[in-house]
């Protein structure tokens, strides 16, 4: 697992971990397609680059599309290609990541959030090695290997008929599962270290250690952000070290310095993690008077994912604008779900 750990950014010191790279270097090999699962944050696009690093298309291209950050029309484009002229603004021919991406690996991110008319389409191009540009009457050969991941209950969506079940066992011919970084504390130490070597590296500053201090409280922290949580506080608090030898707590960010919440007594409600969850975000949203590009930050995700999160909240209707946003620091309208 050492290869795996340099190459990828990858720690395993977690038994967990271990068999995960343990399974993704035996199916690396093939042309599988590859369904990674995990919470939002767990390094699963780096767990894709480890299997193409391995892979016998490693010298071809890597390409990434967050299916949940683009609109319907925009993600067919950018997936399968389009002819010029096929609608407003197509001014020339765009080959689709399938198409570009031939000799190499595609990876799909939250392909959970994709639509039905996608799902066909996209299900017809891994069965057939082909694919359709939007507005063209041929169809172009691909080769090409598809990895997948989301952050959703896949296998529950198919089975509730909103992801296409045919689909769903298409794309998890193997499938992978990130365990969330509370579940791997023997790794979260080490890899707060390579952080910090890298922020040192970055800023030319250091060497650095954790003071004990320190150390206590990013262990005693839940990380619901997981490992991009854990690389954005330790970039912070690198930079806010101001070339110390050691990060001191005061460096860290106020939601660690804070510590754990307090266990609820005897008798008193017990929130389920869905719940924290909504709580925590909306507190966030609410300290931040509504910016959702500083409460994204603040939580270590994407614009895109909170907007998301938002939504399953019933607590806004409209996608947020892919166009240059003008507005995108000024706070985001709530709206109150109607009925009772």
């Amino acid at each position: 697992m050492a290869r795996a750990d340099s190459e990828a950014g990858l720690v395993a010191r977690s038994r967990a971990v271990q068999r995960l790279l343990e399974l993704a270097e035996r199916v690396a090999p093939t042309d599988a397609t590859v369904l990674i699962t995990g919470e939002t944050g767990t390094g699963k696009e780096r767990l894709a680059r480890l299997i193409h690093a391995r892979s016998r298309r490693r010298n071809g291209a890597f390409l990434a599309l967050d299916c949940g950050a683009l609109p319907e029309s925009l993600l067919e484009s950018e997936l399968f290609g389009h002819k010029k002229g096929a609608f407003t603004g197509a001014g020339e021919n765009k080959k689709g990541l399938l198409e570009a991406a031939r000799g190499g690996t595609v990876f799909l991110d939250e392909i959970g959030d994709t639509s039905a008319a996608t799902q066909v389409r996209l299900l017809r191009a891994l069965q057939e090695r082909r694919v359709r540009p939007v507005g063209a009457t041929a169809e172009i050969a691909v080769d090409v290997r598809v990895i997948s991941a989301t952050h959703r209950d896949l296998e529950e969506l198919a089975r509730t008929g909103a992801f296409r079940q045919d689909l769903y066992f298409r794309l998890r011919v193997v499938h992978l599962h990130v365990p969330p970084l509370r579940e791997r504390r023997e790794d979260l130490v080490p890899l707060a270290r390579r952080f910090i070597a890298a922020g040192c590296s970055e800023y030319s500053c250091g060497p650095c250690t954790l003071s004990p201090e320190a150390l206590d409280l990013l262990t005693a922290y839940p990380w619901p952000g997981n490992v991009r949580e854990l690389e954005n506080a330790i970039e912070r608090a690198v930079v806010l070290a101001e070339r110390k030898p050691c990060i001191e707590a005061g460096d860290l960010p106020p939601e660690i310095r804070r510590g754990p919440p307090a266990l609820p007594a005897p008798g008193e409600e017990v929130l389920t993690l869905a719940e924290a969850e909504r709580h925590h975000i909306l507190a966030v949203l609410e300290r931040f008077g509504g910016n959702r590009g500083r409460t994204a930050q603040a939580l270590a995700i994407g614009e895109t994912t909170l907007w998301r999160k938002l939504k399953c909240f019933g607590l806004v209707r409209q996608r947020p604008s892919l166009a240059p946003d003008p507005g995108r620091g000024c706070p985001v309208k709530l709206e109150t779900p109607s009925g009772p």
